[in-house]
Formats: structure tokens, sequence, C-alpha cells
């Protein structure tokens, strides 16, 4: 009897360390799947999301495409006396300042979410434009349109993709396409309204204006727009070093970086380009808007494509169309139907590399510092040159092929 208790009794060790393991094993295996981000692909917050982000592209990356009005207007009225070349300065700071802020902006996102970093935005860009209407000197036009301005695009911009990429995976591309061609419809429609407008109302009256229709746009965004993260995801600080050791991350930091280079530079000069060619100043703004036109298919139909056949496979071809059509379009457009033919090939290639890149970024991180690698990335755009945007076409003095 002695001996079966004993047997009895280690039987019941036995057992109670093999629960004890597997219960450890189970505990581990729960902690872990915990830990790994579980992406709703949607739902109502998440629709709402992509139709706020929607309209923060529509009013501030759209009035960006639309800077080709500005440097025309700029050009034969308030600052005739300026080469375009200088002129250009104020849309390339718009581009600096965006580009420049993306890391502070991307850090504040991941720590505190969307909300307010969108109403400082607002604040600042609807300010930009207000202080815009009243401006008279160049050193005005560069502090309010150039780094006001740039500033209030960044604001609303990061936080708005950076949330749309937190509710989705497997169709992110798609997600962040729609959002992306936000962009393209404020490109198509702010050059017409802005032109119709200074020739209606003035210069002054057309851009407040212009202001009043973006603070309505503002906050319907900041109303819609919201972060998803599980409790246990949030408030995760993006470590520069961590970050720089991805290979991955640094390889596309950089590619992207040579392709910034030149990828807005049609969207400056295509209208001054449309007038130096003679053709009716009606139609130079509407070369624009055809341009932005083409980045509305082009920003949802490849991102639709790529969460099949992969972000990064098309990634690369959309970057190498859009540098080839300017070469071998763009040179030999010497009247207005080939021009609009460029203007919707360009508009739909660049637009293909701009709603792809986001995605791109968002498959290689975790959801924690989505935020932070996305404006991390556009530290390299900044640094590579986009404030010089305009030194080709002033060297060259006015030669447009250089550009």
């Amino acid at each position: 009897m002695s001996w079966q208790h004993c047997g009895t009794e280690d039987y019941q060790h036995s057992l109670d360390g093999k629960a004890t393991t597997t219960q450890s094993h189970l505990a581990s295996s729960t902690y872990h799947l915990n830990r790994t981000p579980q992406y709703p692909e949607g739902g109502t917050k998440g629709y709402l999301a992509v139709f706020g982000a929607f309209m923060a592209l529509f009013c501030t990356f759209g009035q960006m495409n639309a800077f080709g009005t500005f440097q025309a207007w700029y050009a034969e009225h308030q600052l005739s006396h300026l080469e375009p070349s200088t002129i250009a300065w104020i849309g390339s700071l718009q581009l600096w300042v965006f580009f420049f802020s993306g890391g502070p902006i991307g850090q504040l996102f991941d720590a505190y979410g969307p909300r307010w970093i969108m109403i400082g935005g607002s604040v600042v860009y609807v300010l930009s434009i207000m202080m815009t209407s009243i401006s008279t000197e160049y050193y005005q036009y560069i502090l309010a349109h150039g780094v006001l301005f740039g500033l209030g695009v960044g604001m609303l911009f990061y936080p708005s993709m950076s949330s749309v990429s937190t509710y989705f995976s497997k169709y992110r591309a798609t997600a962040l396409g729609v959002v992306a061609s936000g962009s393209s419809f404020g490109g198509v429609m702010y050059p017409i309204m802005l032109q119709r407008l200074f020739e209606r109302v003035g210069f002054g009256w057309g851009v407040r204006i212009s202001g009043l229709l973006t603070a309505f746009v503002c906050c319907t965004a900041i109303a819609t727009v919201t972060r998803y993260a599980p409790p246990k995801q949030r408030g995760a600080i993006c470590k520069l070093s961590e970050t720089f050791r991805d290979p991955r991350f640094v390889l596309l930091a950089a590619g992207s970086s040579f392709v910034a280079l030149g990828l807005f530079i049609p969207f400056f000069y295509i209208v001054d380009y449309a007038h130096d060619l003679s053709i009716s100043a009606h139609y130079t703004f509407i070369v624009l808007a055809v341009m932005n036109a083409g980045g509305i298919l082009g920003r949802i139909a490849p991102a639709y494509l790529s969460d099949t056949l992969g972000r990064f496979s098309l990634l690369v071809p959309a970057a190498f169309l859009s540098g080839l059509l300017c070469v071998c379009f763009w040179l030999f457009a010497r009247s207005l139907v080939p021009l609009m033919l460029f203007a919707a090939a360009y508009g739909f290639s660049s637009g293909a590399f701009i709603s792809v890149i986001t995605p791109c970024v968002a498959q290689i991180s975790d959801i924690r510092q989505i935020g932070s690698r996305i404006g991390i990335l556009t530290y390299g755009p900044n640094a590579s040159g986009n404030s010089r945007v305009g030194l080709p076409f002033r060297l060259t003095g006015g030669n447009y092929p250089w550009l």
C-alpha cells in the first residue's frame, strides 16, 4: 500500500508539472498573440477615417498641387519683377517645410493620436491662406504661402495617412490610394476655381473664399479621422537607431529621395511652360487640372492592384515611368494636345508612386511606429533638395529642357 501510495503521489506530481508547463506555454502563446497587431480591415470608424483623410488631402495637398496657378499669377501680377525661378522658391519652401515636419509630427502621432495635431494644423493652414490674401511683398509670400502653408499641410497630411494605415492591412494600399486621390480631386478643382475667382473678385477675395472652403473641409476631417490601436499598442517610441538598422527601410528612404528630386517639378512649371508656348491663358490652367485628373486614376487603380501584385512590385515601375515621361514626352510637347497628353500620363504615373509609397512603409513597420516611419521617410526628400527645385531653371537662364 505504501508503495502504491508513493507511486500515485509521484504520478500526480508529474501531471501537475505537465499541467503547469502547458499553462505556461499557453500563457506565453496568448501573450505573443496579444502583441500581434490585429487590424479591423475597415469598420465604421475605419471608413470614416478614409473619408476624413480624403477630405484633408483634398484641401491641403490638392491646393499644393495647384501651386502652378499661383506661380503663373504671381509672375504676371504681384511679383512680376521677379524671375519665375525666384517665385518658385515659395512652392519649394512649401515642400521643404512639409517634408521636414514629417518626423516630429509622426512621433507626436504615435504618442498622442491625430486629433490635436489636426486641430493645430487646421488653424495654421487656414491662417496661412488668409495671410497670403493680404500679402504684398515677396518675403510675406515666403512666410505665409511658403513656410506656414507647408507646416499646415504637414500637420494634416501625416496624421491622416497614418491613421488610415492603422485600420487596414490586407487592403491598406487600396484604402490609402482612395485617400491620396483626394489630393488629385483637389488639384483638379483648385486651379480652375482659383483662376475664375482671381478674374472675378480679385486675388485677395479669391484666396479668402478658398480659405473659408478649406476651414469647412478641415472641420470635417477633424471630426472623422481617428486612429485604431489596441491599448497595449499605444505610445510606442520609434528609435532612430532601430529604424536605420532596418535595411528595407533604408533602401526605401534612399530610393524615394532620388525620385523626389524631380517628382513635383512638372506641377510647379507646367502652367508657365504652357504660357511660354503661347497657349491661351484659359487652357494653361486646364493643363494643370488635367495633370491632377490623371492622378485620380493613378492613385486608385495601381494601389488596388498592388494589394494583389505586391506594393513594391508597382513602386519601382511608377517611378521609372514618371522619369521617362519627362525625358521622352515633355521635351517634345510643343502644342496644346501633346502637352495635355503628357499632363494626363504624368499625373497617372506620379500619382501611382505617391499612393503606393506610404503602404510600402507601413508594410515593413510596426503598427505602433507607422506615424514616425512615414514622417522619417520624408527627411530624405527634404535633404535631397526639394528646396532647390528651381535651381536648374535659374542656372540655365530659363531653359525648360534642363528641368
